[in-house]
C-alpha cells in the first residue's frame, strides 16, 4: 500500500467516525428533548386536573362567600389565564417565554387561591361543608403531584440543556437550533409555598 493510499483511508476512517459521532450527538439531543417533552406532560395533566378542581371550589364557596364577589371572580379569572399559558406550553415546551408566561399566571392563581382560603377560613359554615372539604383535600393532592411532576421536570430541562451547551454536543445543537429549555420554577419567595389549608 503506497502512502497516498494510506491517507485515504485514514480520512475515510475519520469521516466516518465524524458522522457517526455527529448522528450520536443529535439523536442524544433528540431523545434528551422527548424526554423534558414527556415531563412537562406530566404537568400539564396535573395542572388540568387542578384546573378542572377550581371551578367546583368556587361554586361550592359561591353560596357561602356571597360578600366576597371580587375574590371569587379574581380567582376564576386567574384561572383561565393559567390555562391559557399552559396551553401555549403544552404546544411548545422549549418556547422559554411562553414558560415565563406560565409562571407567572400560575403565581398570580396561587395568591387568588391563598385569599380565597384565607376567607373560608371566616366561615365555619363553609368549612363544615363536606363538598369543600373533599374538593380541598383533592386539590392539596394535585398540588403535591404537581410538585413531583415539576421537579421530574426540572431535571429533564437541566440534564438537556447540560447536554446541549456541552463542548462539542453544543456545536451540532447550533446546527440544528437545539434552543435552550426553560425551568419550570417560582419566581417570588411567597409562591414557594402551597396555600395553607385546614378544614378540620
Amino acid at each position: 500500500m503506497n502512502t497516498l493510499t494510506v491517507v485515504a483511508l485514514v480520512l475515510v476512517v475519520l469521516v466516518v467516525l465524524g458522522l457517526f459521532w455527529l448522528i450520536g450527538a443529535y439523536n442524544r439531543l433528540v431523545t434528551l428533548r422527548n424526554r423534558f417533552k414527556n415531563a412537562w406532560a406530566q404537568i400539564d395533566v396535573q395542572l388540568k386536573r387542578r384546573y378542572d378542581l377550581i371551578p367546583n371550589l368556587v361554586e361550592t364557596a359561591k353560596g357561602y362567600l356571597q360578600h366576597e364577589r371580587g375574590t371569587l371572580e379574581a380567582v376564576i379569572a386567574a384561572r383561565n389565564a393559567a390555562v391559557q399559558a399552559s396551553g401555549r406550553v403544552g404546544a411548545n415546551p422549549a418556547d422559554p417565554e411562553a414558560m415565563k408566561a406560565l409562571i407567572a399566571a400560575e403565581g398570580t392563581l396561587a395568591g387568588t387561591l391563598g385569599r380565597l382560603f384565607a376567607l373560608a377560613e371566616a366561615y365555619p359554615d363553609l368549612k363544615a361543608n363536606q363538598t369543600m372539604a373533599q374538593l380541598m383535600e383533592e386539590l392539596t393532592s394535585t398540588e403535591n403531584k404537581i410538585a413531583f411532576a415539576r421537579q421530574a421536570y426540572n431535571d429533564a430541562v437541566m440534564v438537556y440543556n447540560t447536554q446541549r451547551e456541552s463542548f462539542p454536543s453544543n456545536l451540532v445543537a447550533g446546527m440544528f437550533n437545539f434552543g435552550p429549555a426553560e425551568l419550570f420554577q417560582i419566581q417570588k419567595p411567597e409562591e414557594r409555598e402551597a396555600p395553607r389549608v385546614s378544614f378540620g
